[in-house]
């Protein structure tokens, strides 16, 4: 399969990496380093797209694989207020998109696992709920896509709470998520329950970016030949 590459930072070199290893080549690398650009015929021939650049390029980058005629995975988080204007788009375009707040198959597990203890939990109001999550200086976007996904979720679940706030709980109806960036961290997210008598709470807890660009390259190869929108949800049934 022919994959090109629209961001090459460290997650876009570790996208090559494993691509090439599963066998496929990489016909394109669109960056400020670079100079592929979405109308050369190098990317025209790529049958997948992977983007991970920044929440104020990815919009317009996905826009441009529209208009390519490429399928386009997108791992950039930090624009999902303006996601269904993208579907839209999408549907005008004949277009193709996978999108997913976190690319990472333990953290998709951690998903199934978050909504499931919220859906345990809804019943037991003297709990309260909280999160923290911890990545690096560089990354922009605070809460992290990761973090807004699994607040939705419990949002979903637990009747008590309405809708997720950063930092500070001032009303009972609010999820706060605690936002830090410092060092290097890959990403922690962690959802606890704390009551008078006791805390209940799940991590996780990312060692390398290499989970992440697995399952990229897995949503890259699932999405070839494909039509529409589609997500991990897609993949994980597939899988």
């Amino acid at each position: 399969m022919n994959i090109a590459l629209i961001g090459y930072g460290k997650m876009g070199h570790e996208i090559e990496q494993i691509a090439i290893q599963r066998g496929h080549q990489i016909v394109a690398r669109i960056d400020l380093t670079t100079n592929d650009t979405f109308e050369s015929p190098a990317f025209c021939s790529a049958n997948v797209a992977i983007e991970f650049t920044r929440p104020d390029a990815a919009i317009n980058n996905i826009r441009k694989c529209f208009e390519a005629g490429v399928p386009v995975v997108c791992g950039t988080t930090g624009w999902a207020n303006q996601l269904s204007t993208i579907r839209k788009e999408m549907e005008t375009t004949n277009g193709t998109l996978f999108w997913a707040s976190n690319f990472s198959l333990g953290v998709n597990l951690f998903f199934a696992l978050n909504r499931y203890l919220a859906k345990l939990m809804n019943p037991f109001n003297d709990y309260n709920i909280s999160m923290i999550e911890v990545h690096h200086t560089q990354k922009l976007d605070a809460p992290s896509g990761t973090a807004i996904t699994l607040a939705e979720s419990i949002i979903e679940e637990l009747d008590r709470k309405s809708k997720w706030v950063k930092d500070i709980q001032q009303q009972p109806d609010e999820l706060a998520i605690a936002s830090i960036r410092e060092g290097n961290v890959l990403g922690i997210h962690e959802i606890i329950y704390e009551s008078e008598m006791d805390t209940i709470s799940i991590k996780h807890d990312a060692k390398s970016r290499r989970g992440f660009a697995l399952g990229a390259v897995l949503a890259a190869e699932f999405t070839y030949n494909k039509k529409g929108f589609l997500g991990m949800n897609d993949l994980l049934a597939f899988l």
